[in-house]
């Protein structure tokens, strides 16, 4: 369990963050230059925090209050760097030898054996690091971060620079890890499919605060607000005015993109008032004839994927269509939002929520 609450002051910026995770993998997701390596910097010890706590399970990594500031050796944190950092004058063995050397002699021996083994590294051990490709040197680095048996593990950006085939081998490499060590796991990046392929909890950052939390699905169900939809990406948001409400059947009516259509229930809104909502793609269907909750639409743009289709029909009306579902329609489409699609991320103007 890591306990942390950190702030931290430059000329022009600001980090002023807390939270509480357990075993298992966070991910501090966000935009370049939002505090995310910053945090990791202050937990392992690289960067002291002006004010705040750090607690890893019982021990206590820093606190302003009572003047304790643990040194980087004494933290039991390993660290897996964006440039990898493995010392390339040195073999991976004699990297992870160094990584080790306050082990007894036997056990080193027998810790680097293993974690080669485990990360498929034996034999390349006798290699240097300008042999290794990108994806055995990121091995290697998570190796060399846990040859001291760590309570935490700290990566930043660690797929960044590979590629498909070898973001495929980290993602294994950190699962590994999730699935045989009962450590937390801090992991930073900016791509959401590394996010949601590695995450058992997403904290979102934006300008050096946390602004969401939660679960990968939780935060795909419910953004929370139109400012954490567009970081995450690929939601469509859009501005409706509330034309009928009915509580007893938890359903609205709105007028959306110039047609009336039926909706979720809502949240401390009233009839006439403006709300910001927002639905996945992937959860919009396309119709070849009008029907409930259909909107008349003109394809703007198509962009093929790997497993769908991607038609952008203009005004953020964007929907990812089965592959084996897309054809040409000579008539035309319709784009059905179901109502269970649609969430409420904020109440009144769209462009006041996303400031």
């Amino acid at each position: 369990m890591i306990r942390a609450q950190i702030n931290k002051r430059y000329t022009g910026f600001e980090l002023n963050v807390e939270f509480e995770v357990a075993i298992g993998v966070t991910v501090l997701y966000g935009p370049s230059g939002a505090g995310k390596t910053l945090t990791l910097d202050a937990i392992a010890g690289f960067t002291t925090p002006d004010s705040g706590r750090i607690m890893l399970d019982d021990r206590i990594l820093f606190d302003a209050g009572a003047k304790v500031n643990l040194p980087v050796r004494e933290r039991s944190a390993g660290y897996v760097f964006q440039n990898y950092a493995l010392f390339p004058h040195m073999t991976l063995r004699e990297n992870l030898v160094f990584a080790a050397h306050k082990l007894p002699r036997l056990e080193r021996h027998r810790r680097i054996a293993e974690l080669l083994e485990r990360f498929r590294l034996t034999p390349l051990a006798a290699r240097k690091p300008t042999e290794l490709s990108g994806g055995q040197k990121q091995r290697a680095s998570i190796a060399r971060a846990l040859i001291a048996d760590p309570r935490i593990l700290l990566l930043d950006e660690p797929a960044q620079g590979l590629d498909v085939t070898l973001r495929a081998e980290l993602f294994a490499a950190v699962e590994q890890v999730r699935q045989q060590l009962e450590i937390p796991v801090l992991l930073v990046t900016h791509d959401l499919e590394e996010c949601f392929a590695l995450a058992n909890q997403v904290l979102i950052y934006e300008a050096g605060a946390i602004v969401h939390r939660g679960p990968p699905l939780d935060l795909l169900r419910n953004p929370g607000s139109a400012r954490v939809a567009a970081l995450m990406g690929g939601f469509n948001v859009y501005e409706a005015e509330v034309v009928a409400l009915d509580p007893g059947r938890q359903t609205s009516r709105l007028l959306l993109l110039g047609s009336e259509i039926n909706g979720p229930h809502l949240r401390g809104v009233f009839k006439g008032d403006r709300v910001a909502i927002c639905a996945r793609p992937e959860e919009l269907r396309l119709a070849a004839s009008p029907g409930p909750n259909r909107i008349r639409a003109h394809v703007r743009r198509i962009t093929e994927r790997p497993q769908s289709v991607q038609v952008d029909f203009g005004d953020a009306l964007i929907v990812d269509v089965p592959r084996s579902a897309w054809g040409s329609n000579e008539g035309g489409w319709w784009v059905e939002i179901p109502p269970a699609s649609l969430r409420q991320i904020s109440r009144g103007n769209l462009q006041e929520s996303t400031k």
